[in-house]
């Protein structure tokens, strides 16, 4: 299934969450917290600005990114987890 965001948001496709703690634990899946980071599979075309343009995104496709922990809406497409947000939730881009 194809998506495309809207506006000035974004897809991430979340990171998969720690199932072992640094020491050795191993956590159930109750237990796990929700990552915080994912990489970007869609952009949308950019907030559309008073005088009709559109302002130009500072993410792309492919970006590793983090977001604050309670932003944006969280969806399933095709069984995979992601998570719709506006490029002002995302709080870092990972560099390589």
């Amino acid at each position: 299934m194809a998506v495309k965001p809207l506006e000035d948001r974004v897809l991430v496709k979340q990171s998969k969450a720690e199932e072992v703690t640094a020491g050795g634990i191993v956590l159930p899946d109750t237990a796990q917290e929700k990552p915080q980071r994912g990489t970007i599979v869609a952009v949308g075309p950019g907030k559309l600005l008073d005088s009709g343009k559109r302002s130009e995104m500072s993410l792309k496709k492919g970006d590793e990114v983090y977001y604050a922990k309670y932003a944006g809406t969280e969806v399933k497409i095709d069984g995979e987890d992601y998570v719709i947000l506006r490029e002002s939730d995302v709080l870092a881009v990972v560099e390589k």
